[in-house]
Protein backbone atom coordinates (compact mmCIF):
# COMPACT_ATOMS: atom_id res chain seq x y z
CA UNK A 1 0.00 0.00 0.00
CA UNK A 2 1.41 3.34 -0.92
CA UNK A 3 1.47 5.61 2.11
CA UNK A 4 3.42 8.32 1.05
CA UNK A 5 3.89 10.90 -1.96
CA UNK A 6 6.69 13.21 -3.32
CA UNK A 7 5.90 15.83 -5.70
CA UNK A 8 8.09 18.06 -7.43
CA UNK A 9 5.52 21.39 -7.62
CA UNK A 10 7.14 23.72 -10.23
CA UNK A 11 7.08 27.35 -10.93
CA UNK A 12 5.68 29.36 -14.09
CA UNK A 13 5.99 32.53 -15.87
CA UNK A 14 3.49 33.89 -18.32
CA UNK A 15 5.51 34.73 -21.56
CA UNK A 16 1.98 37.00 -22.57
CA UNK A 17 -0.51 37.91 -20.32
CA UNK A 18 -4.08 39.82 -21.36
CA UNK A 19 -6.64 40.87 -18.99
CA UNK A 20 -10.17 40.49 -20.83
CA UNK A 21 -13.06 42.47 -19.34
CA UNK A 22 -14.28 42.01 -15.75
CA UNK A 23 -17.54 39.43 -16.30
CA UNK A 24 -20.90 39.10 -14.26
CA UNK A 25 -19.27 36.49 -12.01
CA UNK A 26 -16.69 39.67 -11.01
CA UNK A 27 -14.12 37.58 -12.57
CA UNK A 28 -11.67 38.81 -15.16
CA UNK A 29 -11.35 36.44 -18.52
CA UNK A 30 -7.30 36.34 -19.45
CA UNK A 31 -5.48 34.96 -22.02
CA UNK A 32 -2.13 34.02 -21.54
CA UNK A 33 0.27 31.60 -22.29
CA UNK A 34 1.86 29.31 -19.59
CA UNK A 35 5.65 28.37 -19.48
CA UNK A 36 7.05 25.92 -16.95
CA UNK A 37 10.23 26.56 -14.98
CA UNK A 38 12.47 24.16 -13.39
CA UNK A 39 12.37 26.01 -10.09
CA UNK A 40 10.32 24.09 -7.34
CA UNK A 41 8.40 23.16 -4.28
CA UNK A 42 8.52 20.05 -2.92
CA UNK A 43 5.24 18.47 -1.97
CA UNK A 44 4.86 15.26 0.66
CA UNK A 45 1.40 14.05 1.03
CA UNK A 46 1.61 11.05 3.84
CA UNK A 47 -1.39 8.62 4.87
CA UNK A 48 -2.75 9.00 8.31
CA UNK A 49 -5.35 6.88 9.71
CA UNK A 50 -7.18 10.10 11.25
CA UNK A 51 -9.26 11.95 8.78
CA UNK A 52 -8.58 15.45 7.70
CA UNK A 53 -5.88 17.38 6.35
CA UNK A 54 -2.62 18.58 8.55
CA UNK A 55 0.07 20.64 7.01
CA UNK A 56 3.57 21.41 7.75
CA UNK A 57 5.39 24.55 5.99
CA UNK A 58 9.03 25.11 5.87
CA UNK A 59 10.16 28.13 3.95
CA UNK A 60 8.02 30.76 3.65
CA UNK A 61 4.93 31.94 5.96
CA UNK A 62 2.08 30.55 3.80
CA UNK A 63 -0.66 31.89 6.70
CA UNK A 64 -3.36 29.93 7.93
CA UNK A 65 -3.56 26.65 7.21
CA UNK A 66 -7.61 26.69 6.38
CA UNK A 67 -6.26 29.28 3.57
CA UNK A 68 -3.59 26.96 2.43
CA UNK A 69 -4.51 25.62 -1.47
CA UNK A 70 -2.62 22.40 -0.91
CA UNK A 71 -4.68 21.83 2.03
CA UNK A 72 -7.96 22.77 0.58
CA UNK A 73 -7.11 21.01 -2.96
CA UNK A 74 -6.01 17.58 -0.91
CA UNK A 75 -9.62 17.69 1.27
CA UNK A 76 -11.69 17.83 -2.01
CA UNK A 77 -10.19 14.33 -3.03
CA UNK A 78 -10.67 13.35 0.41
CA UNK A 79 -14.37 14.27 0.49
CA UNK A 80 -14.43 12.80 -2.79
CA UNK A 81 -13.59 9.84 -2.11
CA UNK A 82 -15.27 8.88 1.46
CA UNK A 83 -12.76 10.54 3.82
CA UNK A 84 -11.59 7.10 4.88
CA UNK A 85 -8.14 7.90 6.05
CA UNK A 86 -6.71 11.60 6.54
CA UNK A 87 -3.07 13.14 5.17
CA UNK A 88 -0.35 14.99 6.02
CA UNK A 89 1.27 17.43 3.94
CA UNK A 90 5.13 18.51 4.16
CA UNK A 91 5.41 21.56 2.05
CA UNK A 92 9.16 22.78 1.31
CA UNK A 93 8.68 26.35 -0.37
CA UNK A 94 11.56 27.47 -2.98
CA UNK A 95 9.01 29.34 -4.62
CA UNK A 96 8.80 33.15 -3.43
CA UNK A 97 5.21 33.96 -2.56
CA UNK A 98 3.56 36.67 -3.95
CA UNK A 99 5.60 36.61 -6.85
CA UNK A 100 3.86 35.80 -9.93
CA UNK A 101 4.76 32.50 -10.10
CA UNK A 102 1.96 30.49 -9.61
CA UNK A 103 3.84 28.65 -6.12
CA UNK A 104 0.34 27.90 -4.34
CA UNK A 105 -1.36 26.93 -6.86
CA UNK A 106 1.46 24.53 -7.93
CA UNK A 107 1.31 23.26 -4.52
CA UNK A 108 -2.28 22.51 -4.48
CA UNK A 109 -2.01 20.59 -7.94
CA UNK A 110 0.39 18.31 -6.46
CA UNK A 111 -1.48 18.11 -3.58
CA UNK A 112 -4.45 16.92 -6.03
CA UNK A 113 -2.51 14.66 -7.75
CA UNK A 114 -0.51 13.11 -4.64
CA UNK A 115 -3.97 12.35 -2.95
CA UNK A 116 -5.61 10.49 -5.41
CA UNK A 117 -2.75 8.20 -5.88
CA UNK A 118 -2.87 7.44 -2.30
CA UNK A 119 -6.31 6.90 -3.28
CA UNK A 120 -5.36 4.26 -5.56
CA UNK A 121 -6.06 7.73 -8.43
CA UNK A 122 -9.95 7.01 -7.52
CA UNK A 123 -11.09 10.33 -9.18
CA UNK A 124 -10.39 10.35 -12.91
CA UNK A 125 -8.52 12.81 -14.74
CA UNK A 126 -11.19 14.90 -15.77
CA UNK A 127 -12.73 15.28 -12.48
CA UNK A 128 -9.56 16.57 -10.83
CA UNK A 129 -9.15 18.90 -13.34
CA UNK A 130 -12.67 20.17 -12.61
CA UNK A 131 -11.37 20.54 -8.73
CA UNK A 132 -8.43 22.30 -10.24
CA UNK A 133 -10.45 24.85 -12.12
CA UNK A 134 -12.78 25.21 -9.02
CA UNK A 135 -9.96 26.00 -6.58
CA UNK A 136 -7.85 28.08 -8.86
CA UNK A 137 -7.31 29.72 -11.74
CA UNK A 138 -3.83 28.62 -12.80
CA UNK A 139 -4.02 25.22 -10.83
CA UNK A 140 -5.67 23.31 -14.19
CA UNK A 141 -2.38 24.11 -15.88
CA UNK A 142 -0.47 22.26 -13.30
CA UNK A 143 -2.30 19.51 -13.16
CA UNK A 144 -1.94 18.89 -16.76
CA UNK A 145 1.81 18.84 -16.73
CA UNK A 146 1.84 20.43 -20.06
CA UNK A 147 5.69 22.25 -20.14
CA UNK A 148 3.80 24.73 -22.40
CA UNK A 149 0.22 26.05 -22.99
CA UNK A 150 -2.33 29.09 -24.23
CA UNK A 151 -5.02 29.33 -21.45
CA UNK A 152 -8.09 31.23 -21.70
CA UNK A 153 -11.39 32.01 -20.01
CA UNK A 154 -10.27 31.86 -16.80
CA UNK A 155 -7.27 29.88 -17.04
CA UNK A 156 -9.17 26.51 -16.40
CA UNK A 157 -9.38 26.30 -20.40
CA UNK A 158 -5.96 24.78 -21.85
CA UNK A 159 -4.57 24.31 -25.21
CA UNK A 160 -1.25 22.47 -25.05
CA UNK A 161 1.38 24.04 -26.83
CA UNK A 162 4.56 22.47 -28.83
CA UNK A 163 7.51 23.52 -26.06
CA UNK A 164 9.80 25.94 -26.82
CA UNK A 165 13.75 24.85 -26.82
CA UNK A 166 14.63 24.95 -22.55
CA UNK A 167 16.55 28.60 -22.35
CA UNK A 168 18.38 29.77 -19.65
CA UNK A 169 16.26 32.55 -17.31
CA UNK A 170 16.45 34.69 -15.02
CA UNK A 171 14.18 35.86 -12.24
CA UNK A 172 14.81 39.07 -10.10
CA UNK A 173 12.26 39.23 -6.79
CA UNK A 174 11.76 42.82 -5.91
CA UNK A 175 11.27 43.72 -2.07
CA UNK A 176 7.42 44.07 -2.52
CA UNK A 177 4.80 41.52 -2.92
CA UNK A 178 1.68 42.09 -5.06
CA UNK A 179 -2.08 41.34 -3.94
CA UNK A 180 -3.59 39.54 -7.07
CA UNK A 181 -6.87 41.51 -6.11
CA UNK A 182 -5.87 44.51 -5.69
CA UNK A 183 -3.54 43.92 -9.27
CA UNK A 184 -6.64 43.76 -11.09
CA UNK A 185 -8.57 46.43 -9.31
CA UNK A 186 -5.46 48.65 -10.38
CA UNK A 187 -5.95 47.55 -14.09
CA UNK A 188 -9.79 48.23 -14.04
CA UNK A 189 -8.62 51.74 -12.89
CA UNK A 190 -6.28 52.61 -15.35
CA UNK A 191 -8.32 51.38 -18.09
CA UNK A 192 -11.51 53.72 -17.70
CA UNK A 193 -10.56 55.99 -20.12
CA UNK A 194 -9.23 53.27 -22.66
CA UNK A 195 -11.44 51.44 -25.34
CA UNK A 196 -12.07 47.87 -25.67
CA UNK A 197 -9.05 45.53 -26.40
CA UNK A 198 -7.79 45.11 -29.88
CA UNK A 199 -7.64 41.39 -31.30
CA UNK A 200 -4.78 39.41 -31.18
CA UNK A 201 -4.63 36.43 -33.28
CA UNK A 202 -2.00 33.63 -32.67
CA UNK A 203 -0.91 30.60 -34.90
CA UNK A 204 1.61 27.82 -33.81
CA UNK A 205 4.53 29.34 -36.55
CA UNK A 206 4.01 32.80 -33.83
CA UNK A 207 4.75 30.67 -31.38
CA UNK A 208 7.72 28.24 -32.73
CA UNK A 209 10.05 30.48 -31.12
CA UNK A 210 11.34 32.50 -28.50
CA UNK A 211 11.72 35.96 -30.94
CA UNK A 212 8.35 35.37 -31.76
CA UNK A 213 6.74 34.77 -28.04
CA UNK A 214 8.16 38.02 -27.72
CA UNK A 215 6.71 39.91 -30.31
CA UNK A 216 3.42 39.06 -28.80
CA UNK A 217 2.96 41.37 -26.80
CA UNK A 218 3.69 41.70 -22.62
CA UNK A 219 1.50 41.89 -20.07
CA UNK A 220 -1.15 43.45 -19.12
CA UNK A 221 -1.07 44.29 -15.08
CA UNK A 222 2.73 46.15 -15.76
CA UNK A 223 1.26 48.87 -17.27
CA UNK A 224 -0.54 49.34 -14.09
CA UNK A 225 1.71 48.19 -11.38
CA UNK A 226 4.87 50.23 -12.85
CA UNK A 227 3.23 53.77 -12.05
CA UNK A 228 2.00 52.31 -8.72
CA UNK A 229 5.40 50.25 -7.53
CA UNK A 230 8.31 52.23 -8.92
CA UNK A 231 10.79 49.58 -7.85
CA UNK A 232 8.76 47.32 -10.14
CA UNK A 233 9.46 49.48 -13.27
CA UNK A 234 13.32 50.17 -12.57
CA UNK A 235 13.98 46.23 -12.21
CA UNK A 236 12.16 45.62 -15.39
CA UNK A 237 14.23 48.18 -17.37
CA UNK A 238 17.50 47.44 -15.53
CA UNK A 239 16.48 43.92 -17.09
CA UNK A 240 15.71 45.05 -20.11
CA UNK A 241 18.74 46.83 -20.57
CA UNK A 242 20.65 43.06 -20.59
CA UNK A 243 19.25 42.15 -23.61
CA UNK A 244 17.69 39.29 -23.03
CA UNK A 245 15.54 37.39 -25.51
CA UNK A 246 12.46 38.14 -23.78
CA UNK A 247 11.41 40.10 -20.78
CA UNK A 248 8.22 39.98 -18.47
CA UNK A 249 6.66 40.74 -15.21
CA UNK A 250 5.07 37.33 -14.59
CA UNK A 251 1.50 36.65 -13.69
CA UNK A 252 -0.05 39.87 -10.99
CA UNK A 253 3.67 40.52 -10.17
CA UNK A 254 5.78 41.07 -8.66
CA UNK A 255 8.57 38.83 -10.16
CA UNK A 256 10.36 40.36 -13.21
CA UNK A 257 11.59 37.63 -15.45
CA UNK A 258 14.28 37.32 -18.66
CA UNK A 259 14.84 34.80 -20.96
CA UNK A 260 18.28 34.28 -22.64
CA UNK A 261 20.29 32.98 -25.86
CA UNK A 262 22.42 31.19 -23.53
CA UNK A 263 24.77 30.33 -19.88
CA UNK A 264 26.82 33.25 -21.00
CA UNK A 265 24.39 35.91 -21.64
CA UNK A 266 22.67 35.57 -18.73
CA UNK A 267 25.71 35.64 -16.35
CA UNK A 268 26.59 38.57 -17.98
CA UNK A 269 22.86 39.97 -17.11
CA UNK A 270 23.12 38.84 -13.60
CA UNK A 271 26.63 40.35 -12.72
CA UNK A 272 25.34 43.51 -14.31
CA UNK A 273 22.42 43.97 -11.58
CA UNK A 274 22.70 46.18 -8.91
CA UNK A 275 21.24 43.85 -5.80
CA UNK A 276 19.33 46.81 -4.60
CA UNK A 277 16.80 45.66 -7.47
CA UNK A 278 15.71 42.20 -5.69
CA UNK A 279 16.84 38.73 -5.20
CA UNK A 280 17.93 37.34 -8.60
CA UNK A 281 17.41 33.54 -8.93
CA UNK A 282 18.44 31.76 -11.80
CA UNK A 283 16.09 29.14 -13.40
CA UNK A 284 16.02 27.09 -16.48
CA UNK A 285 12.82 26.69 -19.17
CA UNK A 286 11.17 23.42 -19.12
CA UNK A 287 11.01 21.50 -22.70
CA UNK A 288 9.36 18.18 -21.61
CA UNK A 289 6.76 16.97 -19.32
CA UNK A 290 8.41 16.76 -15.40
CA UNK A 291 8.59 13.54 -13.50
CA UNK A 292 5.19 12.24 -12.14
CA UNK A 293 5.11 11.65 -8.57
CA UNK A 294 7.62 9.33 -6.28
CA UNK A 295 5.38 6.94 -4.39
CA UNK A 296 6.90 5.84 -1.00
CA UNK A 297 5.85 2.05 -0.01
CA UNK A 298 5.45 0.19 3.22
CA UNK A 299 7.94 -2.15 4.13
CA UNK A 300 6.09 -5.70 3.82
Amino acid sequence: MTTAVDVQAHAKVNLLLRVLAREEDGYHGIESIFCLLDLADTVRVERRATPGVTIDVAGADCGHPDQNLAVRAASRVLDATGNTFGVHITLTKRIPVQGGLGGGSSDAAAALIATNLLCGNAVPRHELLQFAARLGSDIPFFVSGAPLALGWGHGERLLRLPPLPSAPGLLIIPPVGVNTAEAYKMVDAARQNIGRRGAVAMDLDGLAGWGNVARLGGNDFEFALFGRHPELKLAFEALAGTRPLLCRMSGSGSTIFGIYRNLRDREDARMALSPKLGRTIQVETLATTPPGPEAAVAPV
